[in-house]
C-alpha cells in the first residue's frame, strides 16, 4: 500500500484538529474563520477545501495562523507528531494523548497554588456529577 503523500499526511492531520476543536471540516467555515485571523490576503473557500483534501498545502504564514486558531504547535499541523513528543497520559479509560492545548492547561494548572487547584478539581467534579445527573433516567 503505498504512503499517503505529504499533502494527504497534512490534511489528515488539519481535519483531526478541527475535529479536537469542535470544527466542523467544511471549506467555507474554515475559509470564513481563517480569514478574521489572517492579516494578509485571505483564502477561498476552494482553497480550503483543497487543504482539506490534501491537494495543496498552506504557506508558511498561514500554517501558524492555522495552527494558532486550532491550538495546536505548527510544527505538529506540519509535520506530525516527533517521536518521543508525544504526551500520553495512563486514566481509568486507557492511554490518551494529549493536544497541545490541553498540555497548555495542565501546565497552567500545576503552576497553580494547591488552594486553587483544589477549586478546580471541585469544579470539575460538579459539571462530572452533573452530566451523571442529567444522563441518568
Amino acid at each position: 500500500m503505498p504512503k499517503a503523500s505529504e499533502p494527504q499526511q497534512f490534511a489528515d492531520r488539519l481535519r483531526g484538529a478541527l475535529e479536537s476543536a469542535g470544527v466542523r471540516a467544511s471549506p467555507t467555515l474554515v475559509a470564513n474563520a481563517f480569514n478574521l485571523l489572517y492579516h494578509g490576503r485571505g483564502i477561498t473557500p476552494h482553497t480550503a477545501r483543497n487543504w482539506l483534501l490534501g491537494k495543496v498545502m498552506p504557506t508558511q504564514d498561514k500554517l501558524r495562523v492555522l495552527a494558532e486558531w486550532l491550538q495546536v504547535s505548527p510544527d505538529e499541523l506540519r509535520f506530525g507528531r516527533a517521536p518521543g513528543k508525544t504526551y500520553v497520559f495512563e486514566l481509568n479509560a486507557g492511554p490518551v494523548e494529549m493536544a497541545l492545548a490541553d498540555r497548555e492547561m495542565v501546565d497552567r494548572y500545576l503552576s497553580l497554588p494547591q488552594t486553587e487547584r483544589k477549586t478546580i478539581r471541585d469544579v470539575v467534579s460538579a459539571f462530572i456529577l452533573a452530566k451523571v445527573d442529567i444522563t441518568t433516567p
